[in-house]
């Protein structure tokens, strides 16, 4: 090989020293690859029905984690562009997240994200904190500003497990604005069109100490609420056999629920809803 053949081998950039974040390295020598890149001309506004949007997603905290979880449909205006769209992914071992908005632009938030955090990992050699997490990913957010005001908005749900938080409350819930306003939430909380329906919901089945099958339960009736009410969120679809994904992260981890037990739990909330369908009533 000669003295000027570099084939195969990396560039300058991957030896100039830098910063920790994979997403300013790309900022500075690879701008066209993050997510955030305007894929629309300044001043241009996308019609609503133009690209998939998904929601809804929500999480709870229980007695041993937290939970999240999300509906499986996306919607091009009145049109349902996918039944099956997973909305609910894992960031690293104790962290994840779901995503509300324009599909497209939320699916590679995502895994840029998860880029990040192991990035972070391999360069600091410790992993980031929760908090840290969070902040994070609402700089990213904000990177997206220009595109959300014209449209194509992405605001995602970040779930995940504190071991440094004090007893009973490691289980914490981020939210965030499309600007990249960032704001913690306590007990429980929902994202997309139909969450003020799911958040109503939970605010009749939520209670301290749940145990992992009533939270469960109680994400499951949340989303078949916001599914009555709001024509973007898909309910559970028994014949194709689609369910709400759900997942839970705990001290030992994220850990997405088994195909069967959504489905089993998703059959018997359905059995409930007949002999009540506006769904059970606040426990005392």
């Amino acid at each position: 090989m000669s003295g000027n053949d570099t084939a195969g081998l990396p560039g300058e950039a991957f030896f100039t020293p830098g910063t920790s974040s994979f997403t300013e390295f790309l900022a500075a020598h690879r701008p066209g690859l993050l997510p955030t890149a305007p894929v629309l001309p300044a001043g241009v506004r996308t019609a609503p029905d133009r690209f998939p949007h998904g929601t809804t997603v929500l999480a709870l905290t229980y007695r041993d984690g937290v939970l999240i979880a999300g509906d499986r449909r996306a919607t091009m205006g009145n049109l349902i562009a996918q039944r099956d769209l997973e909305k609910v992914h894992p960031a690293d071992d104790y962290t994840a997240v779901a995503f509300a908005g324009t599909v497209g632009l939320a699916v590679d938030m995502v895994r840029l994200y998860q880029v990040e955090l192991t990035h972070f990992e391999k360069i600091e050699g410790t992993p980031m904190t929760l908090a840290g997490k969070a902040t994070r990913l609402a700089a990213m957010i904000r990177q997206n500003l220009a595109q959300a005001m014209q449209g194509l908005a992405v605001v995602p749900l970040l779930a995940g497990y504190d071991p440094t938080a004090p007893d009973g409350g490691r289980g914490r819930i981020f939210g965030f604005d499309a600007a990249g306003g960032l704001y913690e939430k306590y007990d429980f909380y929902a994202e997309g069109s139909g969450s003020p329906y799911a958040r109503g919901a939970l605010k009749k089945l939520y209670r301290p100490g749940l145990t992992r099958r009533e939270a469960v339960l109680a994400a499951l009736q949340a989303l078949y609420d916001a599914a009555d009410d709001d024509s973007a969120t898909g309910g559970p679809d028994l014949n194709r056999r689609i369910f709400p994904v759900v997942s839970v992260i705990t001290e030992d981890g994220f850990e997405r629920l088994p195909q069967e037990e959504s489905e089993d739990l998703s059959r018997e909330m359905i059995e409930q809803r007949t002999a009540r369908p506006d769904g059970p009533h606040a426990t005392p």
